[in-house]
């Protein structure tokens, strides 16, 4: 093993990938699907297209998990579309990153818990990875919480068995992964296609005012100005960008065997770039949907307050005069849950075994996982009661708000490195908007901790 103390220790006749790190890479991101779909040679673009696409849709359903859906319904029924450009700005700033996990994963040869092992010394790389443990586990509570919801809602299942029975999901992922890694794309598109169309029918039957929606995507000075709607903003922003998704994103892009030339690295970049750009142009569509059903069946009717799931879910069908549309809404709610799970499995593999280079059988360490996030949630619930869950969901967002930095500037900094990357390292435009985009990440996700603690204290205050 290196000594932390030295400023390299890569021979400089090690490969490129290698050249830059304080430590070489030994070991392969998810060894068991690494380079383990084929690229067939002779396929014109749409041919590449679709055997590059999946991981990009992986990492669009973190994007669209229970933990946004109580701030969209928030925004929505308070401020009606004007919340809509934060919707869009999130996006726009997820796609970036996005793609510069991708550049480095398929670069590099790393995944980003193996690069911030082989540049940091090893006291700061296990902070990081006690730090990104912390945020899975609390993603992995959302999750759990959004699926107990759902199962509540469709089938009357209490929320403290519901959380029990998420626990099962471990079995399918280990079915998926023994039978290959397009199982597991081919299951997650299935599951975002089935939220897609659920939110499509709940468009139509809200019927809303489309010129004020597209007037809503548009930014306005007032979000600024009005601190409340500014908080709301915040924290729509807060539970859209996940840290878990760079460090996902960054392993994944490598189950392509792709050719390890410049050329073919140039490719994969290009197709997983469009992957992933047009997988989070879905959750996009399902994040301003969520708020633009909100807007339209509870602003525009004076339920100014509805910010919890289950009462949305209860106020839907009376509201719009549609029996099927809360069961619908449920529908998405559980299969949210579900496939955030999936790449929750794959995502906390990925950090176990990048950080500190120790493999776990990974039923066994989704089983960790999930009872991390069960104990929390059981705990709440049979304590405090079925109210607990939406303070539960904001915690959650809260440490994910507090992780997000340490992933995003550790991304940034590393794909701008011209010895790391070589002739792939970020252009200078690419170079001053990412780190535009992290400044904006952490200066907004600091005020949103410190407005949420400062609400939180004003509350207990007015209680006593």
């Amino acid at each position: 093993m290196p000594s932390d103390s030295a400023p390299t220790l890569v021979d400089p006749s090690s490969p490129q990938e290698d050249r830059g790190w304080r430590q070489a890479n030994t070991t392969k991101s998810l060894q068991d699907v690494h380079r383990s779909v084929s690229i067939p040679k002779g396929l014109g673009f749409w041919g590449k297209l679709l055997a590059f696409s999946g991981p990009g849709y992986l990492v669009a359903v973190g994007y669209m998990d229970p933990g946004n859906w109580a701030t969209d319904i928030a925004g929505g029924s308070a401020y009606g579309y004007r919340l809509l450009s934060i919707i869009l700005l999130s996006n726009i700033m997820a796609i970036i990153l996005q793609s510069l996990c991708a550049k480095l994963g398929i670069v590099t040869g790393r995944d980003l818990a193996q690069a911030c092992r082989d540049h940091y010394s090893k006291p700061i790389a296990m902070v990081l990875w006690v730090m990104c443990e912390i945020a899975i586990c609390a993603c992995d509570l959302a999750e759990v919480l959004g699926s107990a919801i759902g199962l509540n809602l469709l089938f009357g299942i209490p929320l403290a068995w519901g959380v029990g029975i998420t626990i099962l999901d471990v079995l399918a992922i280990l079915y998926l992964q023994n039978k290959g890694f397009r199982w597991i794309e081919a299951l997650v598109i299935v599951l975002i296609l089935t939220i897609g169309g659920c939110f499509f029918a709940e468009i139509m039957f809200s019927k809303p005012a489309w010129g004020e929606v597209m007037s809503g995507f548009i930014p306005r000075a007032e979000i600024l100005r009005n601190r409340e709607m500014l908080l709301i903003g915040i924290g729509i922003l807060g539970a859209t960008v996940m840290p878990h998704n760079l460090y996902l994103h960054s392993s994944i892009v490598q189950t392509r065997k792709f050719e390890r030339t410049s050329v073919g690295k140039r490719e994969a970049i290009k197709f997983a770039t469009i992957d992933s750009t047009i997988a989070l142009m879905f959750a996009l569509f399902i994040n301003a949907a969520i708020l633009i059903v909100a807007s339209s069946t509870f602003h525009t009717r004076g339920q100014f307050e509805v910010t919890e799931i289950q009462e949305a879910h209860k106020m839907l069908s009376p509201l719009l005069g549609v029996s099927i549309a809360s069961g619908l809404f449920a529908v998405a709610l559980l299969a949210s849950g579900q496939s955030s799970t999936l790449t929750g499995t794959l995502a906390g593999q990925i950090v176990m075994e990048g950080f500190i280079n120790i493999r776990i059988r990974p039923w066994l360490r989704r089983l960790i996982t999930r009872l991390i996030a069960i104990i929390p949630a059981l705990i709440c619930i049979l304590i405090y009661g079925e109210a607990s869950v939406t303070r539960l969901l904001v915690m959650s967002q809260v440490i994910l708000s507090l992780q997000l930095s340490f992933a995003v500037i550790p991304l940034v900094t590393f794909t701008s490195n011209r010895e790391k990357m070589g002739e792939f390292v970020n252009s200078a435009w690419l170079k001053y908007t990412a780190w535009t985009v992290a400044l904006v990440i952490v200066s907004l996700n600091v005020k949103f901790l410190l407005d949420t603690f400062g609400l939180t204290g004003a509350a207990t205050v007015a209680s006593h």
